[in-house]
C-alpha cells in the first residue's frame, strides 16, 4: 500500500525525537533505542508518501524519478515533481524474511538523461537455495515503458551470487556501488552472521567484491591468481555493510554494523582485511569480549567507530549545493539510533559533527537532483521524507 502526500506537508521539527547515543550497548539489528541529545536541524522536513518496508531509494540519473524497493519484492517509481507512483513489472522472486528480500538499486551514470526507459538497472535481492539456505544475488536488466509511467524490467538476469548460500536470514548486506568512471560494480557481501567466513577468501561472505558491469571479476583484483570466487574479492574481514559511497577524490567508503557496539566507518582499500571477527571495537551479544582494533594488529583500522551503535541503514557522501555545509560529508541513516548522522571526512580519518533526531528508524538515503536529501523510514508504512534548507 502506498499513500502519496503531495503537495508536501511540513513536519514539526519539535516532534522529531532522537535515539541511541548514551546508554548501554545495543544490538544493531534490534528495535531498541537509547536517549540522547539532538543537534539543531538545519532543514525543514516534509512527508511525501509511505511505502511498505522500503529498503533502498535511488534517483534515475538526470531525472526527477525516484525508485524505491520494498523488501517483500515490489519495485516502485515515483515522479517527485508530480507525486505519481507506479509499480514496475518484471521484478524477481525474492526470499522474503528476516533481513532478506528485495534490496539495493543502482543505475549507470553514463546513461543519465531525461527518460527512464531504455536504461540499465541493477538490483540486489535474497535468493533461496537448496534446503534451508539462501544468499544475496545481483541482477541486471533494462527498463522499458509502454506508455508514460507503465514500466517494466525486461531481461533481468542474475550476474553475481554470494557464495556459498547458507542458513539464516541475516547480514546479506548486498549494497551496490558503481565506480565514478562507470566501469565497475562494487558489491557488499555480508558474512551472514557466520563470522569466521569473513577471514576465508575462498568464499565471498564478509567481503566487498569488484566486478565488471557484466558481473565477471574485474582485472586488477588482489586475488586474481587464485581459483574459485577469490578473483572477485577486493577487500575482506567485513561484518554487515549497509552503506557505500564515493568521496570527491574517488575513494570508496563503507559503514557497517558492529556486534554489540563497534559500528565502523571504513575507507575501502584494495586487499585490505578489516578484521572481523578477530577484531572489533564492540563485543559479542552475550558479553564475551572481542579484542579491540589496535594500530599494530595487522588489520585495516576504522576511520571512525561508535559505541553505543548508530545501527546504520544506509550512507551517502553529499555533493549537492542545497546544503553547502554538508558538502563532502558522509550522511548516515540510523536504525536503532533513529537519527541522521553527519560525519566529516578528514583525510583518512573521520569525526561525527552532528546528529539529527527523528521519531522512527531510518533505512535509506538519496540525494535529489536539486540537492535535497530524501530519507525512507524502515518498516511497515515507512514514510518517504524530503529535507530542504530552512
Amino acid at each position: 500500500m502506498i499513500r502519496s502526500f503531495l503537495p508536501t506537508v511540513a513536519l514539526s521539527l519539535s516532534a522529531l525525537l532522537l535515539a541511541s547515543c548514551g546508554a548501554e550497548k545495543l544490538g544493531a539489528e534490534t528495535g531498541e533505542t537509547a536517549s540522547a541529545m539532538s543537534d539543531e536541524a538545519p532543514f525543514t522536513t516534509a512527508e511525501i508518501a509511505t511505502f511498505e518496508q522500503p529498503w533502498a531509494i535511488a534517483f534515475a540519473p538526470g531525472t526527477s524519478v525516484l525508485f524505491v524497493t520494498e523488501k517483500a519484492g515490489t519495485l516502485k517509481m515515483m515522479d517527485t515533481e508530480t507525486g505519481d507512483i507506479s509499480t514496475l513489472a518484471g521484478t524477481p522472486k525474492v526470499d522474503f524474511g528476516g533481513q532478506g528480500g528485495l534490496g539495493d538499486i543502482a543505475f549507470l551514470p553514463s546513461e543519465a538523461g531525461d527518460l527512464v526507459a531504455g536504461r540499465t538497472i541493477y538490483l540486489s535481492w535474497a535468493e533461496a537455495g537448496e534446503g534451508d539456505t539462501r544468499g544475496a544475488v545481483v541482477g541486471r536488466g533494462t527498463i522499458t515503458c509502454a506508455d508514460g509511467f507503465a514500466c517494466a524490467i525486461e531481461g533481468l538476469s542474475v550476474i553475481w551470487r554470494q557464495t556459498p548460500k547458507v542458513s539464516g536470514r541475516g547480514h546479506y548486506s548486498h549494497r551496490i556501488a558503481i565506480s565514478p568512471d562507470g566501469q565497475y560494480l562494487y558489491i557488499a557481501s555480508g558474512e551472514r552472521q557466520k563470522m569466521q567466513p569473513a577471514q576465508d577468501t575462498t568464499n565471498t561472505l564478509g567481503t566487498i567484491v569488484r566486478l565488471n558491469l557484466d558481473g565477471t571479476p574485474a582485472a586488477g583484483n588482489p586475488l586474481a591468481d587464485k581459483g574459485g570466487v577469490s578473483p572477485e574479492i577486493w577487500s575482506w574481514g567485513h561484518r554487515n555493510i549497509l552503506g557505500m559511497d564515493w568521496d570527491a577524490e574517488g575513494r570508496l567508503w563503507e559503514v557497517e554494523h558492529g556486534p554489540a557496539g563497534g559500528d565502523e566507518l571504513n575507507l575501502v582499500q584494495r586487499a585490505a582485511n578489516y578484521g572481523w571477527p578477530i577484531r572489533s571495537n564492540g563485543e559479542h551479544y552475550n558479553g564475551d569480549p572481542i579484542p579491540d582494533h589496535t594500530a599494530d594488529d595487522g588489520f585495516a583500522q576504522p576511520a571512525l567507530s561508535w559505541n553505543p551503535v548508530i545501527a546504520p541503514g544506509d550512507m551517502l557522501i553529499y555533493n549537492g549545493t542545497m546544503f553547502k555545509d554538508w558538502q563532502g560529508r558522509a550522511l548516515m541513516a540510523g536504525l536503532a539510533s533513529q537519527a541522521l548522522v553527519n560525519v566529516a571526512i578528514e583525510g583518512d580519518s573521520a569525526r561525527e559533527v552532528a546528529r539529527y533526531g527523528f521519531d522512527a528508524r531510518l533505512r535509506a538515503l538519496a540525494q535529489g537532483p536539486d540537492g535535497a536529501l530524501w530519507i525512507a523510514e524502515d518498516g511497515k508504512d515507512g514514510r518517504l521524507l524530503k529535507l530542504t534548507t530552512k
